[in-house]
């Protein structure tokens, strides 16, 4: 990731912040005759205790002297949630001169055998784990039947969500769950600016899919990824499972455990039973290995 990347990424996220508030969320005038959405950087600034000129360069881009105490008080004036709060620092760790450049790429971590087991344990509980650009790297039996569409040549959710035209059939929420893949995708981006197959990702879906363009444009941050999202199966039809995930103690930090459940008693467990019946044979056989 170059200089000019980072500046660029300060830039239209600090401006997509800014557009978002109104005077009134802030306790300012709205006055008249105002050309651009949200707040104007001289707003900013008065919020923030720097002066305008300190603030218009900030916003350009200039993030590399900043110190913490100074990025809290612009994060306070934005009105930044912890998430974004925690993006705004890793661009400015990643623009410090210490940070600058990319390492030479390391092999990823591998999976301990321990994490296939733990997964094939769970048998009434779809799983998987998938790296920051999700990819993904295994899954269990009930995994594999839950995510049948999903699992084909590539095995990547984000590439399938946006360019595969099923994925509007899968997913009876299409909407939300495209927002959320691209948050999560964006806050990766900061923690690993030198991740080359991610921003390789980024730049193929953002050529083919205005819809993923779109949302990457908006710099949304999500770093904890759990809610609750429905299916639509081709063969089980539609269930409802709640999901967490959580990042795997694996070395990088960038592989995530994903899990789904159902309701105790819910039609959505009597269906993930029925898909857990059909991998009965691959569960006793150990099951293939992802």
């Amino acid at each position: 990731m170059t200089k000019n990347d980072t500046r660029a990424d300060v830039r239209d996220f600090l401006a997509s912040r800014r557009a978002r508030l109104s005077p009134a969320q802030v306790g300012l005038p709205s006055g008249t005759r105002r050309r651009v959405p949200g707040l104007r950087r001289e707003e900013v600034a008065v919020l923030a205790g720097v002066s305008t000129e300190w603030y218009t360069r900030l916003e350009k881009g200039h993030i590399a002297e900043v110190s913490d105490e100074v990025l809290n008080a612009v994060a306070r004036a934005l009105q930044l949630d912890a998430e974004e709060k925690t993006y705004l620092s890793d661009l400015a760790r990643l623009a410090r001169p210490a940070e600058k450049g990319c390492p030479r790429r390391s092999r990823p971590a591998e999976l301990p055998p321990q994490v296939q087991w733990m997964l094939d344990a769970m048998t009434m509980s779809p799983a998987f784990v998938t790296n920051g650009r999700w990819d993904v790297l295994a899954s269990n039996a009930l995994g594999r039947a839950l995510y049948a569409p999903v699992l084909g040549d590539g095995q990547n959710i984000a590439r399938f969500h946006f360019l595969d035209p099923g994925a509007h059939d899968f997913y009876a929420d299409w909407e939300t769950a495209a927002t959320t893949i691209v948050s999560l995708l964006r806050a990766d981006a900061g923690r690993n600016p030198c991740d080359r197959d991610l921003r390789a990702l980024v730049g193929e879906l953002s050529t083919v899919s205005p819809e993923f363009r779109t949302r990457w444009a908006a710099h949304d941050i999500l770093l904890h990824n759990r809610g609750t999202k429905t299916f639509l199966h081709p063969d089980a039809g539609v269930i409802e499972l709640a999901y967490c995930s959580l990042e795997l103690p694996t070395g990088d930090g960038s592989q995530l455990l994903t899990t789904y459940t159902a309701e105790p008693g819910s039609p959505s467990e009597d269906k993930l039973r029925l898909l857990a019946s059909w991998t009965a044979p691959e569960v006793r056989s150990g099951g293939p290995r992802r």
